[in-house]
């Protein structure tokens, strides 16, 4: 009899454990609009999800934090021991840059970041690569050096914890920070 009660306890803590409450992002911190996408599933005639433009949110002011992060998207990822900027990267850089020319009185930040394997030295190296890799394409793109600052975090803040490709792939980042937001 304790055999059944046990099995049909497992059975109902298995079903609450597989259920979902939301949708899941693959962002542990719940913040930013990740363009990195599979290249696989998308076949002739078929439309991205990434291409989809979300409606802008009541109440969040076009120049703010919020609003970068829900409808522009503030990160990019990139390759392991990389900083060259990707296609997917490039699509959210030129929304950046749209971004900023329509509010013009606004400074960014741009953020490095890596994953954790490598020295800290190694690895605020790379970050600052990347973030200038940001940069040099946001001017590019037409917007102006003056507005831009870069900062290398290295492996110091990850977006995720863990110690495999999941976390990995989310920590190589670089992030644009409306100057005077908290990160």
């Amino acid at each position: 009899m304790r055999t059944k009660l046990l099995s049909v306890f497992a059975i109902a803590l298995l079903a609450a454990a597989c259920s979902t409450d939301g949708e899941d992002t693959g962002s542990a911190t719940g913040q930013g609009n990740s363009t990195q996408a599979s290249s696989s599933g998308s076949g002739s005639g078929g439309t991205s999800s990434a291409a989809v433009t979300p409606s802008a949110p009541q109440g969040l002011a076009p120049d703010s934090q919020e609003y970068l992060v829900v409808n522009v998207g503030d990160r990019v990822f990139f390759d392991f021991d990389k900083s060259s900027i990707t296609a997917d990267s490039a699509e959210t850089l030129k929304r950046q840059a749209a971004w900023m020319a329509s509010n013009p009185n606004v400074t960014v930040v741009v953020e490095g970041h890596c994953d954790e394997r490598g020295t800290r030295e190694y690895n605020l190296a790379l970050g600052e690569r990347r973030a200038n890799a940001m940069r040099e394409h946001l001017i590019s793109l037409g917007v102006s050096s003056a507005r831009i600052e870069t900062i290398s975090y290295g492996k110091e803040r990850p977006a995720v914890s863990g110690s495999n490709d999941a976390a990995w792939s989310q920590n190589r980042r670089g992030v644009m920070v409306r100057k005077g937001a908290s990160s």
